[in-house]
């Protein structure tokens, strides 16, 4: 059976976007970056909101002859996996590999974890929540950035209750550390 995780780049309050949306106070360095690839080199499918596909849907042409190794090895790592989006507004997906769900449905997730033996990402705050509310979410890791923006979008959602049994850490040169949870029964 396949694992589900949910790895998100948040301030120190909790927040993955500020109150206008903002997030360029979350822009990885070079360290961070290349630990994301690592982090996200075996997923074979990405499981993404709206939202978080409209932002990552970048990668599609990032990662040219003169992008640094750390943006071409994140596109390569985008470009060959499979990509799930739940909208029910986008009617073309602009990425390859790609489709296109009208709900998030609990069931259909986890049949997609039986049918593999590979990483499941999930991206996107509001999917990761519907999906922790399900009991889908096997591993999440935190990568805390060193700035508090006092609001916005949160990295987990209001009322969400789980017990969580720390897996690693890690401290980084510019501040930035990352905390990686199993998400216990």
């Amino acid at each position: 059976m396949g694992q589900l995780t949910y790895t998100c780049i948040t301030s120190l309050d909790g927040y993955v976007a500020d109150r206008n949306g903002n997030f360029d106070w979350s822009a990885p360095d070079e360290e961070v970056h290349a630990f994301v690839n690592d982090l996200e080199r075996d997923v074979g499918t990405f499981l993404l909101g709206r939202r978080m596909y409209d932002v990552m849907a970048v990668w599609e042409t990032m990662g040219g002859p003169g992008e640094p190794p750390v943006i071409q090895d994140y596109a390569r790592i985008w470009k060959e996996a499979d990509k799930v989006v739940y909208s029910s507004s986008l009617a073309v997906a602009g990425t390859s590999r790609t489709r296109i769900e009208r709900t998030f449905d609990p069931d259909a997730v986890r049949a997609m974890k039986a049918a593999t033996d590979g990483t499941m990402s999930i991206g996107g705050a509001n999917l990761a929540g519907l999906a922790f509310a399900a009991g889908l979410v096997d591993e999440c890791g935190f990568l805390i950035n060193p700035v508090v923006v006092g609001g916005g979008l949160r990295a987990l959602p209001d009322n969400l209750e789980a017990r969580l049994e720390l897996l690693d850490e890690r401290r980084f040169g510019n501040g930035v550390v990352y905390l990686r949870y199993r998400c216990l029964p």
